[in-house]
């Protein structure tokens, strides 16, 4: 028997399919295939399915996480697509969590939530 996973998606809710695909666009994502209502957003191996379906409930309690190897870095990738301006998104400054993160968020024009950072070093228990 042979029960290996290949692959997660999550179904990610856009009020305005066109603007939120520009939107991913913008920060770097590719689409390699979309459809009248649902499209295919990755950024090298990670991937979700961005749906033409909204549920002002749903979406604005939806959470995405994406782990990357430099927060700092993506942030300022944000910023420089414009995401704020040209999108609506209210994004956050990076900071350390006591969970062992550095991260900041970014909320998408559909509301949905990301919280987009790295990993930091945990202290040795003593």
């Amino acid at each position: 028997m042979n029960l290996n996973v290949v692959e997660l998606k999550a179904f990610v809710p856009a009020r305005d399919f066109e603007r939120s695909k520009a939107f991913y666009l913008a920060l770097g994502f590719e689409v390699p295939w979309s459809s009248h209502d649902l499209a295919y957003v990755r950024y090298g191996s990670v991937a979700f399915l961005l749906q033409r379906f909204f549920v002002p409930e749903h979406a604005g309690n939806f959470v995405m996480h994406l782990l990357v190897e430099n927060a700092d870095d993506w942030h300022a990738q944000v910023v420089a697509a414009d995401a704020a301006g040209g999108f609506g998104a209210r994004i956050d400054a990076p900071q350390d969590r006591p969970w062992a993160i550095r991260d900041f968020t970014v909320t998408d024009p559909s509301g949905v939530l990301w919280r987009i950072g790295h990993n930091l070093p945990r202290a040795a228990d003593g």
